[in-house]
Parts: structure tokens; C-alpha cells; sequence
């Protein structure tokens, strides 16, 4: 990975991502991280690897949550970057919910075309496809191949301005354009705002859906906080950016994914009629204490002493001389891992699925192998270490019905045995 690193493209931020104010007030510090999805083979020589500062910022002129390092987008994304969405159900379900409810609002017909910033494996687009729609993805990583391969197109590259308006010149805007989970991800906001308005249809919709800032808060979540996630949105904070931008929010929908996110609709100012569902969010946040940002001293407060707990859980496991395999090797695992000081002589191993792109790796920024989940039914470990936690209960109904007969280790919103 050195091979690409450019100090020069990774930089402390010190202005906000939005307004560009200085003021901007520390929230939480989670330490040196590695970029969570870089990998090392199991076996290979050790080797340097890149750590980067990890902390939480709030801008107190606009109210964005951001982190304040940005890592060159070449280091978080490579060409082989390890991510499916296509391996999540929980996604899968969702985007399927996603495309129903674009058709039942009538924000699109069939034969239209749908255009996906960030697509991964094309997921997303697969059930727009399904009804009719023309849809094509833009994704810079070997995901990519695997959504042509079940034969949803792909521009292969990083999403830009400059590509918009490439694409909006060579094949037209969209009626929809979605980013699910990326529009936190690409650095200049306002060059993707730009690109997205490019790339809309006059009547078009823009629909993003982001982790919620709200919902983090209020499930304890530092594990969602890494380098891959430059902004942390509120309904608020989404508000003023895409507002400057000629887009008007005109519904939300909370949803499951990621242990909580938000759906948010968006056109042009006057296109739609609110729905009521943005008021309501907006207020939610205030009484929250998320729009003043009152509600943040308690938070960091609550992620320092689940890590304690955690710790002291594991210290009484490991005394009695047993075994902990982590099960899930999701990029939030990672920050929990390093937050919390996880190594190779605490977690046995780390089970996932077969077909990850993850197996026969290390951890980042450690030796605790990913292994085939199969050795968790082989072995039977005392203790499963849920690092995807935020589906605890559908995992602990699959592994069970798999044949796992051991106890189950939530690590958050409070460390707990089950």
C-alpha cells in the first residue's frame, strides 16, 4: 500500500467539510487506526503498516459530525478492496424495500434509468433492474466486476464532478440516483453534490442513505467511526448541504442498516411536497439533544466505559481458560478491535462466510486471523465475540440453527453474555 501513499492527498481536515468554519470541537479520539479494509495475507512476512488519527469532530457553525484526517481514497480503496454488500441479507432486503418503495411513490417508471454512485457488487441496483429500470453503477473497486458479471453495467473509476458530467454527455441523466452508504465517503462534498446534480433529470430524485448520527448516539457506536466515513449526517446538517446545492429534503425513512441509518429523499426546491416526516425528524433531533449538540459529552462518557466493560468481560473469559472466537469481519470490527486493544491472544480467530473477499487475511493492524466460519461449528469455542453485533439476534438464530452451542459476546451498545 505504500506504494500509493501520498502525504500530500492525506491531511489533517481543520475546516469544516460543509461551511468551512475553524470552529470545529473534538467529540471523541479513538487513536492510530489502519485503514479498515487493508489486509494482509495470513502467513506473509510482517510487514509496516499505515495508521492514520482517528477522531470525532463537530463543526459548531453548521452542526456536521466529520472526522478530522482525510486519508487518500487511493489507500481506503483500492482496486482490491474486500467489500460485498451483496454477502449482507440485511442489505439486500433493504435495497429490494428501497427500489418497491421508489416504484409505489411513482418517482420512477419502467424503462427509466437509475444511476448508483458507489454500486459495490450492484446490489442495490439489482432489484431496480428486476422492475424495469435501466440502471447503471459507477465503482472503483474489483466489486465491480462481480456486478458485471451478473450483468448489471458498470463505469469502473471514481465518482467526481468531472465524471458526471463525462457520463451526462455521453449517456444521459437519471431520474433516480442513489448513493447508499458512500455519500459520506468521497472527500469534496460539494464536487458530489455537483456531480449528482449533473447526472439528475430535471424532475429526478436523489436519494442517499447515510449511518445516522442519531442512531449512533443512542447505541453507544464508535465501531461505525472510521477513515472510509468522512461526515456523520444528522437530518439537519444534510439539510443545509444539499439546500445550498437547489435540493430540497422532502422525505426521510429510517432504516436497519448499519445498526441504524436514514433514507433521505431530495430534489429540486419545489419538485415534491414535503412530507411530514421531515419536520418530525428534525424536531426528534432537537429533543435529542443532537441538533445543539448537547447530547455528546454523555456519549463519549458511555463508549469509554463500554470499553472497560468489554475489557473486564474478556479478562474473566480468558481467566477461566477459554476460548473466544469473533464472529463477522465487518469494517466496523476494526475500530472496535484497535479502541479497544484486541489482539491474536484474546480472539482465537475471526469466523465469516464463505465467499468473503476477507478469508486467509489478518486483521488490520494485527495477527487475528479470518478463517472459514465452518471452524466455529469444528471447534466449538466457549465464546462467540459478535463483532456484528448490530444484527446480534439474526446472527445467534443462524449460528445456532448451523450448530454452534457455545455462549455469545455482545460488545455494544453494553458489553453483555448471552
Amino acid at each position: 500500500m505504500s506504494k500509493v501513499f501520498d502525504p500530500l492527498q492525506s491531511r489533517a481536515i481543520t475546516a469544516c467539510q460543509l461551511c468551512d468554519s475553524t470552529r470545529l470541537k473534538p467529540v471523541l479520539f479513538i487513536g492510530y487506526v489502519p485503514p479498515v479494509n487493508t489486509m494482509l495475507d495470513i502467513g506473509s512476512t510482517p510487514s509496516p503498516e499505515l495508521r492514520f488519527p482517528l477522531e470525532l469532530l463537530r463543526c459548531d457553525e453548521c452542526s456536521l459530525m466529520q472526522i478530522g484526517y482525510q486519508v487518500d481514497q487511493r489507500i481506503l480503496f483500492p482496486h482490491e478492496y474486500p467489500y460485498l454488500s451483496g454477502t449482507t441479507r440485511i442489505l439486500r432486503d433493504n435495497f429490494r424495500d428501497l427500489a418497491e418503495q421508489c416504484r409505489d411513490l411513482g418517482l420512477f417508471q419502467a424503462g427509466q434509468r437509475v444511476i448508483d454512485v458507489g454500486a459495490n457488487d450492484g446490489t442495490l441496483l439489482q432489484p431496480f433492474k428486476d422492475i424495469g429500470a435501466e440502471v447503471l453503477g459507477i465503482e472503483p473497486s474489483q466489486a465491480a466486476d462481480v456486478a458485471v458479471s451478473r450483468g448489471i453495467a458498470m463505469v469502473k473509476g471514481y465518482f467526481s464532478r468531472a465524471e458526471a458530467a463525462r457520463l451526462a454527455a455521453t449517456i444521459g441523466t437519471a431520474k433516480i440516483v442513489t448513493a447508499a452508504n458512500v455519500f459520506a465517503h468521497i472527500a469534496d462534498v460539494h464536487d458530489v453534490v455537483d456531480g449528482i446534480k449533473l447526472l439528475l433529470d430535471a424532475d429526478g430524485v436523489f436519494i442517499s442513505e447515510n449511518h445516522y448520527f442519531l442512531d449512533l448516539i443512542r447505541t453507544n457506536q464508535y465501531d461505525t467511526i472510521y477513515h472510509e466515513h468522512l461526515r456523520y449526517y444528522t437530518i439537519g446538517s444534510l439539510q443545509k448541504l444539499l439546500y445550498g446545492h437547489g435540493l430540497e429534503i422532502f422525505r426521510v425513512k429510517p432504516i436497519r442498516t448499519h445498526g441504524g441509518s436514514i433514507r433521505v429523499f431530495s430534489a429540486a426546491k419545489g419538485r415534491f411536497a414535503v412530507d411530514p416526516s421531515v419536520a418530525s425528524a428534525l424536531h426528534e433531533e432537537e429533543k435529542a439533544g443532537v441538533a445543539d449538540g448537547s447530547a455528546l459529552t454523555s456519549y463519549r462518557q458511555r463508549v469509554m466505559r463500554s470499553k472497560l466493560d468489554l475489557l473486564k468481560l474478556l479478562a474473566g473469559v480468558k481467566a477461566q481458560g477459554a476460548r473466544v472466537f469473533g464472529i463477522g469481519a465487518p469494517s466496523r470490527a476494526s475500530t472496535l478491535i484497535t479502541y479497544v486493544g484486541l489482539d491474536a491472544s484474546i480472539l482465537d480467530c475471526i469466523g465469516e462466510v464463505k465467499g468473503s473477499h476477507k478469508l486467509d487475511k489478518y486483521m488490520p493492524g494485527t495477527q487475528i486471523q479470518v478463517v472459514d466460519e465452518e471452524r466455529l461449528y469444528r471447534e466449538q469455542p466457549e465464546y462467540a465475540l459478535l463483532l456484528s453485533w448490530h444484527i446480534a439476534d439474526e446472527l445467534m438464530q443462524n449460528l445456532r440453527r448451523r450448530g454452534y452451542t457455545g455462549k455469545f459476546i455482545i460488545p455494544l451498545p453494553e458489553p453483555y453474555i448471552a
